[in-house]
C-alpha cells in the first residue's frame, strides 16, 4: 500500500491513520466540556463572538451555538426536523459505468458504507454543520483484517478545529495530534468534513446559527421580561399608611409588613398604621411579548425550514400542503 497518495500527491502516512488523533484532551485545547457564553448574554457581547469567529477564533461563536439548541425550543425543534428529515432519507450508491471494474467498485462501497451502518449512523452528526458552518468526523479505521475498513464515523466538536488565518477555508486542528501543539492540517484519508453552504463566501459564515443568534437573544429578552410581568401581573398592590409624626422606625416596620405580605399573607402593625390591598384591574392588551416572541419563531421557521406551514398553527390546510413541498 506504500504507493497510496493523498489528493496533494504525498504519500499516505498509515501510522498515522490508525490513531485516533482528534479527541479531546485533559491538558490541552480540546476539553470535552466547554463554557456556556450565553449567560448574561448582550448584543454588544455576540457581535464580538461572531467577529472573533470571522477573525479565526470561533471557540465562544460555537459555544453560543450550542447554548441556542439548549435555550431556545423551536430553534431546537426546527434544525432538528431538517437533520431528521434529510437523515432518514434513502441512500444509495450507483457504479460509475457499466465495466465490472465500477460495478465491483459499487458492490464495496456498498458493502462497507451502507450494510455497515457507517454512513446512516454518521450523517445525523454531519448535518451539525447546518447550524455551526461545518462538521468534523474522525473516520476510525479497522486494520485488523485483511482489508482496511471503516469501522465508524466519529463526531468531533467543531471547538476542536479552526479554518486556517490565510484562506479561510482549510480546516485545521487545534494542538495537532496531542493537542499541546501547533495546530495542524487534517490527515488525509483520516476525516470526513462537511461544510454547509447555505450562504457564499467564508465556511465560518456560513452556519444559520448566525442569523438566528441575535432573533434568538431579542426573543429571550423578551420572555425573560414577559416573565417578571407575569410574576406581579394579577397581585394586589398593597398599600400601607402610617400616622402622621411616624418615626423612621415605624416606617420601616410597616415597609417590612407590605412586603412580607405578598409571600406570607401575615404581617404585624403598630397601632395607628394601616395596609389597604388595591385590586389590579386589567386593561388594553398583555400578548405584546407573546407576539414578539411568536413572530421570532416564524421568522425561526423560515430560515430553517423555508417555510412556517409545518411548524406554527391556524395555517390554511392548503397553505400547510404547499409549505410540506418547500420542506421536502
Amino acid at each position: 500500500m506504500a504507493h497510496l497518495l493523498d489528493p496533494f500527491g504525498n504519500p499516505i502516512d498509515f501510522d498515522r491513520l490508525r490513531q485516533e488523533e482528534s479527541g479531546p484532551t485533559v491538558t490541552g485545547v480540546r476539553p470535552v466540556l466547554s463554557d456556556h457564553p450565553w449567560v448574561g448574554m448582550t448584543p454588544f457581547r455576540l457581535g464580538q463572538a461572531l467577529r472573533a469567529a470571522e477573525e479565526g477564533d470561533a471557540v465562544a461563536q460555537g459555544e453560543i451555538a450550542e447554548d441556542m439548541e439548549e435555550r431556545d425550543p423551536h430553534y431546537r425543534a426546527v434544525l432538528s426536523t431538517r437533520r431528521l428529515q434529510v437523515s432518514q432519507l434513502p441512500i444509495t450508491i450507483e457504479a460509475a459505468g457499466d465495466e465490472a471494474d465500477d460495478q465491483r467498485a459499487a458492490d464495496l462501497a456498498r458493502e462497507l458504507l451502507l450494510d455497515s451502518g457507517v454512513i446512516a449512523d454518521y450523517l445525523f452528526d454531519q448535518l451539525d454543520a447546518v447550524a455551526k458552518g461545518y462538521s468534523v468526523g474522525e473516520i476510525v479505521w479497522r486494520t485488523g483484517t485483511r482489508r482496511w475498513e471503516p469501522a465508524r464515523i466519529e463526531w468531533r466538536d467543531p471547538r476542536w478545529f479552526r479554518f486556517d488565518p490565510a484562506d479561510g477555508r482549510t480546516l485545521l486542528l487545534r494542538g495537532g495530534a496531542g493537542g499541546l501543539g501547533t495546530d495542524e492540517p487534517l490527515k488525509p484519508f483520516g476525516y470526513v468534513a462537511h461544510i454547509h453552504k447555505t450562504k457564499s463566501g467564508l465556511p465560518i459564515r456560513g452556519g444559520l446559527m448566525r442569523p438566528a443568534a441575535f432573533l434568538v437573544l431579542f426573543k429571550s429578552l423578551d420572555v425573560k421580561s414577559w416573565l417578571e410581568f407575569l410574576e406581579g401581573f394579577g397581585q394586589p398592590v398593597r398599600l400601607g399608611k402610617y400616622r402622621p409624626g411616624a418615626t423612621d422606625k415605624d416606617k420601616d416596620a410597616l415597609l417590612r409588613a407590605v412586603r412580607s405580605m405578598w409571600k406570607d399573607s401575615a404581617a404585624i402593625l403598630p397601632e395607628g398604621m394601616a395596609i389597604e390591598w388595591l385590586e389590579v384591574k386589567s386593561t388594553g392588551t398583555t400578548t405584546r411579548q407573546q407576539d414578539f416572541a411568536d413572530w421570532v419563531d416564524r421568522q425561526l421557521s423560515k430560515l430553517v425550514l423555508g417555510q412556517t406551514g409545518t411548524t406554527d398553527v391556524g395555517q390554511h390546510v392548503g397553505t400547510a400542503k404547499a409549505h410540506e413541498h418547500v420542506k421536502d
